[in-house]
């Protein structure tokens, strides 16, 4: 059982996190959500589709301005202490390779901090131990924060994420976080060129099979939009194809921006696969 903050999942039971960026310059929504009224009405209407996780971001992952860790702190620490007044029950996670910021939101409520950049400080799995949350432990091929992938290689790039994010979550068991609080993300686009997340894609069950939760953000990415020549804004069909093949082969946890639209295929892919039932089943019974 996957466990975070007060709730507790199955080991086939999907969960949607919802992404509530507090940046001016956030690659999808372009600052949407960077002040508190639309953004706690964002996580307000992503707890009412479904969403069973609120992962706010205090950074843009690509390029841009710099944002020291103070500022980075100052987007996030006072939503994430309304967020949680708000609405205890849902689980807070924190977008941040800081460890400073992760003590920050840990000391006001959060429950998870996502390590979008795997590991490259590696004192943000000892604040995670020390708290008793949860981490996220991704695969970005090496790649320093906010930078973008020039010519990357490997040899095999599903072993190097089997063997980077199983490393990570391993070393934060060892430090003290519950084990049952800790899963792994392949890092679509993250130190990653199309086809590398393609192929992540496609073997994706083999970091099932490693018996850590995985999770999965996919939302709008490039590799989506270079797939199908496909702007920003039409990239959903392409993504939720994607998160459709995605529950077939085992991931748990959807990082996501369309919240009801993902609910919906993740749930029609474990009616399917007979892990949950239809929720009405009337036809040919009148």
């Amino acid at each position: 059982m996957l466990r975070l903050g007060r709730r507790g999942f199955d080991a086939h039971e999907p969960v949607i996190m919802a992404i509530v960026n507090r940046t001016p310059d956030s690659f999808y929504d372009q600052g949407a959500t960077f002040h508190d009224e639309p953004a706690l009405a964002r996580v307000e209407q992503a707890v009412a589709e479904g969403a069973a996780i609120i992962d706010i971001g205090g950074v843009k992952a690509g390029p841009g301005e710099e944002v020291t860790a103070e500022e980075e702190a100052r987007r996030t620490v006072g939503f994430v202490a309304e967020v949680r007044r708000r609405f205890p029950d849902v689980v807070i996670s924190v977008d941040t390779w800081r460890h400073e910021v992760g003590e920050a939101v840990c000391d006001v409520g959060a429950d998870l901090l996502n390590d979008a950049w795997g590991g490259v400080d590696p004192k943000l799995a000892e604040v995670a131990a020390r708290y008793g949350v949860g981490l996220v432990c991704t695969h970005a091929g090496g790649a320093e924060p906010r930078t973008r992938p020039h010519r990357v290689q490997y040899d095999d790039v599903v072993a190097d994420i089997l063997r980077v994010t199983v490393g990570l979550a391993e070393r934060a068991v060892g430090l003290g976080v519950p084990r049952e609080s800790v899963l792994i993300d392949p890092g679509h686009d993250f130190g990653k060129n199309t086809r590398h997340s393609l192929e992540a894609t496609r073997r994706l069950g083999e970091l099932v099979d490693t018996g850590w939760p995985v999770l999965v953000s996919l939302s709008n990415k490039d590799f989506v939009g270079e797939t199908l020549d496909t702007p920003l804004k039409e990239r959903v069909v392409g993504t939720l194809a994607t998160t459709a093949v995605s529950a077939w082969l085992g991931a748990q946890v959807y990082r996501v921006h369309e919240v009801a639209e993902t609910r919906q295929v993740v749930d029609m892919v474990a009616t399917i696969a007979g892990r949950r039932p239809p929720a009405v089943a009337r036809r040919g019974l009148a």
